[in-house]
């Protein structure tokens, strides 16, 4: 299964450098446009909506077909993206042609992360699906980063082109490794849309809409952060988010093997980064080598938070795994335009310095729901506990 768990990651590669390369090449489309740099953000809240309305509905959608051909649909229509984009057209038809490969986002990840652990054991299945996410944090460290200083070098429309030949290179990948995979058995609809009546499983959504929204309140308009408030060049931006990526890869790897062992415990961990980072970087001022600690610290705790939010929603649904990792990206992405947008509000009017402090205000919401889950459950099995005892 390690073999699928690497095509899946190189495919979610692919994805990544599509809807996050677009981030550290904000201000130059805000600029192309003329537009502000807010609006230039709709590129990733609208792409990041459209996942979180439609996503669930097009993994059910979708469950009883052939798990390759969804998956090589998925990243052809990220592909043709990514051509047209690089054209540079007006921005409307940006905008639409972004929002086009957001509908299969979810069906491509729920699909590869489903393969990825069929037929494993628990001790298993988060140390694969860490490998399938793990794509996120390599993307952040490879070809992200490598989209921004191509556009530093050229122009924007050259990060396009980047995210355009990883998603043909990860297109080629999936047809030669993988193996026709249709599903052994398609669950009904109303099984799998039971999970939505389970309290710890809404609380848990709740918890990964939070701290999805509390990373990306700042990581949005990280290229617009780190060049008015710590004055850094396009190409430093490019060299802070390919350091920002390496620490990544580190602590989703990290992440995957101590999940096996206690996932509310993990989260906290890595959740606590969007208490501290917001403070570390209020304090570490104009101090370069300050500045490049604190982001490396900031990759490594940001990094795990999608493989996070998969865990926390699936270990409340255990019998709709697929489903369940679709409303996990859902969710996931409605954090993502929720941070992005609300952010953004603030930037306006008081500038993208308060962003960080945005990303605090909704960590601590995130912290509240693992509290209340964590009680939920405990007063659960001390109930099923007295009645044992009666029995």
């Amino acid at each position: 299964m390690k073999k699928i768990a690497f095509v899946g990651c190189l495919g979610l590669i692919g994805i990544i450098t599509t809807e996050f390369g677009v981030i550290g090449i904000l201000p130059q489309i805000a600029d192309h446009y003329h537009i502000s740099i807010d609006k230039a953000g709709l590129l990733l809240s609208a792409f990041a909506l459209v996942i979180a309305l439609t996503g669930p509905f097009m993994t059910l959608f979708t469950s009883g077909f052939d798990r390759k051909k969804i998956m090589m649909i998925s990243i052809a229509m990220f592909l043709l993206t990514g051509i047209v984009s690089s054209f540079a057209p007006p921005f409307w038809l940006l905008i639409i042609v972004r929002m086009l490969p957001a509908f299969l986002q979810p069906v491509f990840i729920s699909n590869a992360i489903a393969a990825a652990v069929a037929n494993v054991g628990k001790s298993q299945e988060y140390r694969l699906a860490g490998i399938v996410v793990g794509g996120i944090a390599i993307a952040m460290v490879t070809t992200v980063p490598f989209a921004t200083y191509m556009a530093s070098v050229f122009n924007w429309q050259a990060s396009f082109g980047v995210q355009a030949v990883v998603t043909a290179i990860a297109l080629v990948g999936i047809y030669k490794v993988l193996p026709p995979m249709h599903p052994q058995e398609k669950k009904s609809y109303g099984t799998q849309l039971k999970v939505l009546t389970n309290s710890r499983f809404l609380i848990s959504s709740a918890m990964n809409f939070f701290m999805i929204a509390a990373w990306f309140s700042t990581y949005s308009y990280f290229a617009d952060y780190l060049g008015k408030v710590k004055e850094m060049d396009t190409q430093t931006i490019s060299y802070m988010m390919f350091l920002f990526g390496i620490t990544g890869i580190v602590s989703n790897w990290l992440a995957g093997k101590m999940m096996s062992k206690n996932i509310p415990a993990t989260i906290a961990l890595f959740l606590s980064g969007t208490v501290l980072i917001p403070v570390m970087l209020f304090y570490s001022g104009a101090n370069t080598w300050s500045t490049v600690s604190v982001i490396a610290l900031w990759g490594f705790l940001y990094a795990p938070c999608f493989l996070s939010g998969f865990a926390y929603m699936t270990s409340a649904a255990p019998h709709a795994p697929e489903f369940a990792n679709s409303l996990a990206i859902s969710f996931g992405n409605l954090g993502v335009t929720a941070g992005t947008v609300v952010s953004g509000w603030f930037i306006a009017s008081v500038g993208v310095s308060q962003s960080p402090w945005v990303g605090m205000a909704f960590g601590i919401l995130a912290f509240l729901m693992i509290i209340w889950r964590t009680l939920l459950e405990r007063k659960s099995e001390f109930i099923s506990k007295s009645n044992q005892c009666t029995a």
